[in-house]
């Protein structure tokens, strides 16, 4: 286990045209504690700070209870990743302690404003297997100026009949009754239990399936259990009971949380996502090799990412070269309807 530090670099620029890459420096949270570092990109995070004040308090996630009676300090605090887009912070992260029992496990959070970022949704080498365009297997070299984040996505398409679409072109097939995470061309995200036939619509950016959802309403699916072995929420590696997993939600305003964490079953899961504010939530990939959140800062020589949770099995750069699995990248925004860019 590895304790309870994390490292989360911030970066950015707003959205709007490309830009000339700022100066910047990174953000570190490490633990639940902020250091700022200096430069033009420090002034930045302050404004970031004050714009996090001055918002409208309704739309941001309120802080994240303390499990334990003691809190770490800033434990649950939410800490932008970068400058403000549109007065406010695109990307909030975090990290508390969600078990009593077992204080060593860390969860790793990250909050995402739908109306302040656009997400794509990429293919990789081999996953979904049948991708309608395939595209660069990473995010794609003229979208960088303006990458905040990337994260895994969900189980394989063989697990689960888990389809996949992307700009009104099926990946694989949509499977009805899967949960369903959807980004609509007009900046909306939602996870809903699908039932609308293979593919998604004109008016889905993309889709992407992952089993059944795991929170409905704010209540944990009732079917949820502890099985290693299980065919319903993921065959765990060696067959042991908990093992890193990742999941995705959505708040009652319609923004995304994703998290991870070490030695989860897929009921501890959902009970972190509950707890941060998920109404719905979903199960994303498991096992050690496949989890990964990151973070990007933008600094002169280009772009500085840092892995978010402690995961040795991938390196920082997973997502600029080509990979095996699809994946997310989180983006500033620019003009027009929502669509995956490929180049």
């Amino acid at each position: 286990m590895a304790g309870v530090a994390a490292a989360v670099v911030a970066g950015g620029c707003g959205g709007g045209s490309k830009p000339t890459a700022p100066t910047s420096t990174p953000v570190h949270v490490a633990g639940p504690t902020l250091a700022v570092g200096t430069g033009a990109f420090a002034a930045a995070s302050r404004a970031v700070t004050g714009a996090v004040a001055r918002a409208n308090a309704a739309a941001l996630p309120p802080p994240i209870k303390p499990v334990f009676p003691h809190p770490l300090p800033g434990e649950g605090a939410w800490k932008p990743t970068g400058p403000a887009v549109n007065g406010g912070p695109p990307v909030l992260v975090t990290t508390f302690r969600p078990e009593l029992a077992y204080p060593e496990i860390v969860a790793y959070v990250a909050w995402f404003d739908h109306t302040r970022t656009e997400i794509g949704y990429y293919p990789g080498a081999n996953e979904p297997p049948n991708a309608a365009v395939r595209g660069p297997m990473m995010v794609p070299d003229d979208q960088r100026w303006r990458l905040l984040a990337t994260f895994n996505a969900g189980f394989t398409a063989t697990d689960g009949n888990n389809g996949s679409t992307d700009n009104g072109q099926v990946n694989e097939p949509l499977t009805d009754g899967n949960a369903t995470l959807i980004g609509y061309r007009d900046g909306r995200i939602d996870i809903v239990k699908w039932s609308g036939g293979p593919n998604a619509g004109p008016d889905v950016a993309w889709a992407r399936q992952s089993l059944t959802p795991i929170v409905w309403d704010g209540q944990l699916n009732p079917q949820l259990d502890e099985n290693p072995d299980s065919a319903q929420w993921g065959y765990t590696l060696g067959g042991v009971l908990r093992v890193p997993r990742t999941g995705v939600g959505i708040d009652r305003h319609g923004n995304l949380f994703f998290v991870v964490a070490e030695e989860q079953t897929v009921i501890t899961l959902a009970k972190i996502l509950q707890h941060i504010g998920a109404v719905k939530a979903m199960e994303f990939d498991i096992n050690y090799e496949w989890h990964t959140l990151i973070t990007y800062a933008h600094g002169r020589t280009g772009l500085v990412p840092t892995l978010v949770e402690p995961q040795p099995q991938q390196s920082p750069d997973r997502y600029l070269t080509p990979d095996n699995r699809d994946f997310f990248a989180v983006y500033w925004p620019v003009p027009g309807p929502v669509t995956v860019p490929f180049k």
